[in-house]
């Protein structure tokens, strides 16, 4: 288990390095506004490119306004939980802070159990590798420090490097699965 201290921090919107499921991130609370746009501003996103959101269980995609069909959640029982990310339609204004106005956004169901506790304590985060973007994704907490300094609040590390690959993207938004990033599963679409 994390630590109740971790979740507590993100939920007054503190920012932490984490092992996720795949490799080391940097997590806020995806549904404050202030710690999402923190952020962005220190860690030199392409400011039209949206995080990952982590969520704890298929229903949190409601909270998103994301409608799932009978072939999408087909689908997604298939790959949920594991290391796949998913892109939906996420046009509502109030979300722009979090899908940079693209109007889509992608999120994972990790199957971590440790990963899954927090999401229920915290509610779905944000969670980009821990690396400014064109940089390789810290493999350590030494070396996520090294990117990232006093800029996030706490750091959590693993017991073993992190050298895995990033989550497979696939995008639902044109109704069937499609590929767009290979990374730490295949998938057959």
């Amino acid at each position: 288990m994390f630590s109740t201290h971790l979740s507590s921090l993100l939920s007054r919107g503190g920012l932490a390095v984490i092992p996720t499921d795949t490799i080391y991130g940097i997590v806020a609370k995806a549904l404050n506004r202030k710690a999402v746009e923190r952020l962005y501003a220190f860690r030199r996103e392409t400011a039209q490119k949206p995080f990952i959101v982590l969520i704890s269980d298929i229903t949190d995609l409601r909270v998103f306004g994301c409608k799932v069909t009978l072939v999408q959640e087909k689908f997604l029982k298939k790959v949920w939980p594991g290391k796949v990310s998913v892109v939906f339609p996420c046009k509502a204004k109030k979300f722009s802070y979090l899908h940079r106005n693209t109007g889509s956004l992608a999120f994972r169901l990790p199957r971590s159990s440790r990963l899954q506790a927090l999401l229920k304590e915290t509610g779905p985060l944000v969670a980009p590798s821990a690396n400014f973007e064109g940089k390789t994704p810290a493999r350590t907490i030494k070396e996520a420090k090294s990117y990232f300094g006093t800029h996030v609040d706490m750091y959590i590390g693993a017991k073993r490097a992190y050298v895995g690959k990033p989550s497979t993207l696939v995008s639902l938004l044109s109704g069937a699965p499609q590929v767009l990033r290979e990374g730490a599963v295949t998938i057959e679409v």
